[in-house]
């Protein structure tokens, strides 16, 4: 069992600090991150803590799991590996890159 915990439905006025006292009551917490978004710095409302053992990240799965932290039940539950997403950015599923220059006119074509 792994001992890194997601926490998710987190208010967004929760802290780091506060993620990381409500954890230590239940065992050594190692680190405790809050996820923001890279364009805003807003918070995600979603993190995650690592307790120092996979039995201490259990006591709290089972203490944490439902239970109110600024004003909202949150989730937690053990940690999943991130999933591989292919790299770069939505192309439209259009194959392979093709330039396109100049416009299009609106009416008609003249033949010379």
């Amino acid at each position: 069992m792994n001992n890194k915990l997601f926490v998710g439905n987190l208010s967004f006025q929760t802290t780091e600090n506060e993620l990381h006292d409500a954890f230590a009551a239940h065992g050594t917490v190692m680190e405790a991150n809050l996820m923001v978004d890279r364009m805003t710095g807003r918070p995600r409302g979603f993190g995650f803590v690592t307790m120092s053992s996979p039995e201490e990240a259990q006591k709290a799965i089972d203490a944490l799991n439902g239970a109110q932290l600024g004003g909202r039940a949150i989730t937690v539950n053990i940690a999943r590996p991130r999933e591989e997403r292919p790299g770069g950015g939505g192309g439209g599923g259009r194959g392979p890159r093709r330039e396109y220059s100049g416009g299009g006119g609106g009416g008609r074509r003249e033949r010379y």
